[in-house]
């Protein structure tokens, strides 16, 4: 029975007047042309296969004629605001190939493929209803991890850069059938990727939630594991869940983990990754606290899941300093803080079933 299933669909945050003026000050609120209701107005859709005919549980949507001059140049344009700062002398060489809609998922996005006619090159991006949850997620992987997030917000529409990367599910089905230099590797990466999501409680991270980077390297390959749903930020009750070692759907890798690494290594992966998250912190200590602070402020998750993550989490550190936490926010900095602490012992991440 798996314990880390959702306990129900998650409902969406407003973004509150704080949250906005964050936005605005750090470049991230903009007035876009198109609204993701607008994108609702499609007329038909097919489902779409992948190259083996399987079906992706996304569908290819298409739109009037009256309309779809206006929604696509409109598309193009927000390419343009969301990749080169709206300069608008890329927008002549765009073409929107392909609009998509998922219907599972919280946000139910909608995926643009965007190509370049001067050299066929395309890319992608999504357009989602906001949620101030899930802008807290892309805001703290922005700030706290290894990676940059490039992401838009205009009252109820959310504009969010496509991560490149090979699918988790796919990654583990078709790369971990490779050299022990490379599955070390892996192991090794997937220990700082866990440990990343439970700094900042992170969570659902099961593997088609994120996705693997892997750049061929002098001896092997170097692998970066980068989550690419960030609904569930901050969200749900059970520690379990903000630890990605926890998914059944990962457990190939954990057991390269178990095969290949003993708890000392464990140990000094996971005080690494938390060093290089300090070190992140104090390089923009003053954006962190104002977002933190604003956090702390926000309502993003209903109270019984707040006092039942507290208690999670003060069993797990044997601490007493999530008792007073009265919101995901004022959760999630204690975590951090705690956890940051060079002196703090708490017990390596266990590779077990």
């Amino acid at each position: 029975m798996n314990n880390n299933k959702p306990s129900k669909k998650k409902i969406p945050f407003p973004v509150s007047s704080e949250l906005e003026q964050y936005l605005q000050k750090h470049n991230r609120r903009i007035s876009l042309p198109l609204d993701y209701k607008d994108l609702l107005r499609f007329e038909q859709a097919v489902p779409l296969l992948n190259l083996n005919g399987e079906d992706t549980h996304w569908q290819t949507v298409f739109f009037s004629p009256s309309d779809i001059d206006d929604i696509y140049d409109a598309l193009k344009k927000i390419y343009a605001l969301l990749k080169t700062d709206g300069d608008t002398k890329v927008h002549e060489h765009l073409e929107v190939a392909r609009v998509d809609h998922c219907l599972y998922g919280n946000s139910k996005p909608f995926r643009v493929r965007i190509i370049n006619r001067l050299n066929d090159n395309y890319d992608h991006y999504y357009v989602k209803r906001t949620d101030a949850s899930r802008i807290f997620g892309l805001e703290l992987e922005h700030l706290l991890s290894p990676d940059f997030i490039q992401y838009l917000v205009d009252r109820d529409t959310l504009i969010e850069e496509h991560i490149a990367g090979l699918p988790g599910d796919d990654f583990i089905a078709r790369e971990l059938e490779t050299s022990e230099f490379n599955q070390i590797r892996i192991a090794k990466e997937f220990v700082k990727f866990n440990e990343r999501c439970f700094v900042r409680l992170l969570g659902d991270m099961r593997s088609y939630n994120y996705v693997v980077d892997i750049t061929p390297d002098i001896e092997g390959n170097q692998y970066r594991f980068r989550a690419i749903d960030f609904d569930q930020q901050s969200y749900e009750g059970k520690k379990r869940f903000y630890l990605p070692q926890y998914f059944k759907e990962n457990n190939p890798i954990i057991f390269l983990g178990i095969k290949h690494m003993n708890h000392k290594t464990v140990k000094q992966y996971q005080l690494e990754e938390r060093s290089l998250i300090a070190a992140r912190i104090k390089s923009n200590v003053d954006r962190v606290q104002e977002l933190l602070g604003i956090m702390q402020m926000n309502q993003i998750s209903s109270p019984e899941k707040v006092k039942l993550l507290s208690r999670d989490l003060s069993r797990h550190h044997k601490s007493n300093v999530f008792d007073h936490c009265n919101t995901m926010g004022e959760i999630v900095l204690a975590n951090i803080q705690l956890l940051l602490q060079k002196d703090f012992k708490q017990s390596i991440m266990e590779f077990e079933r």
